[in-house]
Formats: structure tokens, sequence, C-alpha cells
């Protein structure tokens, strides 16, 4: 692996336009080789782990009769594989989990290059991907894949909340996807306008972009007097 490289918006370089700090290419296979831009590939592992880990929601792709579908799920990184849940009537699902190659993608959007040009405006962000075949998880070990889902995206929950019954249980498949086979894409930094436009009387740089949790909104058939999670 290369050496370690932070992503966003507020990076040291890593995947910058300018050229400057940019990082080696991923190894890997050559299907996850990066072929545009191939200067914004990370091959540090611990930036793959922090992509996935920022955010919550990625799309899952496979193939179906010829067709591509790409759906949104939820998911949680647990160590060297990614945990997705769903129900056992998805047709997504059942694909998933007869061994049906897919493609999973996460993406983080960090902010919006403006540039002097629509042509080299464009956007800061840093982006996973991950292709493999997804295997079930059954018993102690679905319902521990289960309570790493709930930790990632509601911190906590799992202690208060009741646990799943068995007929929620069997309703629900959870997979693993092992993190054997991907590649990161980091972009940063400010525009890379040529030249001959820097004269332009245009305002350029970069509008950050966050994600942010809003003020908790009671449920209105709340019984108890509780306080509202702190996150």
């Amino acid at each position: 692996m290369g050496a370690p490289v932070t992503g966003g918006a507020s990076s040291d370089g890593a995947g910058s336009r300018d050229g400057e700090h940019r990082p080696r290419a991923v190894g890997g296979t050559d299907r996850t080789r990066v072929r545009r831009l191939p200067e914004l590939a990370v091959a540090d592992r611990a930036v793959l782990h922090a992509v996935l880990d920022a955010g919550r929601v990625g799309h899952l792709a496979i193939a179906d009769a010829g067709q591509p579908y790409a759906l949104p799920v939820s998911y949680a990184r647990d160590g060297d594989r990614v945990l997705v849940h769903g129900s056992t009537g998805s047709r997504l699902f059942r694909h998933l989990l007869a061994g049906t190659p897919a493609c999973l993608t996460v993406t983080l959007l960090d902010g919006l290059v403006l540039a002097r040009s629509a042509f080299a405006s464009s956007m800061n962000y840093r982006c996973a991907m991950v292709l493999g075949a997804l295997t079930a998880l059954d018993g102690g070990e679905k319902l521990a894949a289960l309570e790493r889902l709930t930790a990632h995206l509601l911190p906590g929950r799992w202690a208060e909340i009741r646990p799943p019954s068995a007929k929620e249980l069997a309703a629900t498949l959870v997979l693993a996807l092992p993190l054997d086979e991907c590649s990161v894409k980091v972009s940063a930094g400010p525009p890379d306008d040529p030249d001959d436009d820097l004269d332009q009387p245009v305002w350029a740089g970069v509008v950050p972009v966050f994600e942010t949790l809003g003020a908790p909104q009671p449920d209105p058939r709340l019984r108890h007097d509780l306080p509202a999670p702190q996150w």
C-alpha cells in the first residue's frame, strides 16, 4: 500500500488536481485499476476504511439477465468486509444470496469546485468501489452483524431497543462482502483552471459540502418522557 493519505476538501493534497501531492495508483486487479484520472487513485487501505466508515448509504449493483440494476442500501464496515441487510423477498438480495457478482459504490461529496469555466468546474469527493460476491451470515454471526449495522447507522441504539424477534430474523438476510477487490478515488483541492483563464473576472474556489443531523423530531405516539439521542 502507499503512504497514508487523507481525503476530503481539507486534505493535505491527496487526489489534488494541482498535481503536487498525487498518491500512488491502486494496485489490486485489472478490474479495479482507475483508468479515468488515475492520479486520483489512492492505494492506502486506511483511506478505503475511512470512506466506508464515513458513509451510510451505498449503491449495490448487479446484472440480471443482461440488465444492470443499482439500488441504494444501508451498510456498515466490519473489519475487512462490508455488511448489508435486506428482506428475504428482495429480488436484489435473492440474486446476491445465489452468488451473483456485485459492485458496491460509496461516494462522499465534499465540495463544489467553481472554476472560471464550466469545463474546468467539478466536485471534491471520496469514492470507494468494491467488487465481489456476497455470502450469507447465520446464527450468532448474523445477530452480531445486525448489531454492527445498527451501531454504524444508529449509534447507541442497540442497547436501548428491543432485540429482533425470531420472525424478524427469519425475514431478514444479512450478507457480507469482502474488501478483497477495491478501488478508492479522491478528488480534492482548488480549481485547475488553465493559465489563460486566470484573468477572467469570475470568482473561483471551493464551496464545502457537509452532511449534518437535524434536531430530533419525536414520534407523535411516544408514550414516555425520554431524552432524544445526542448525536
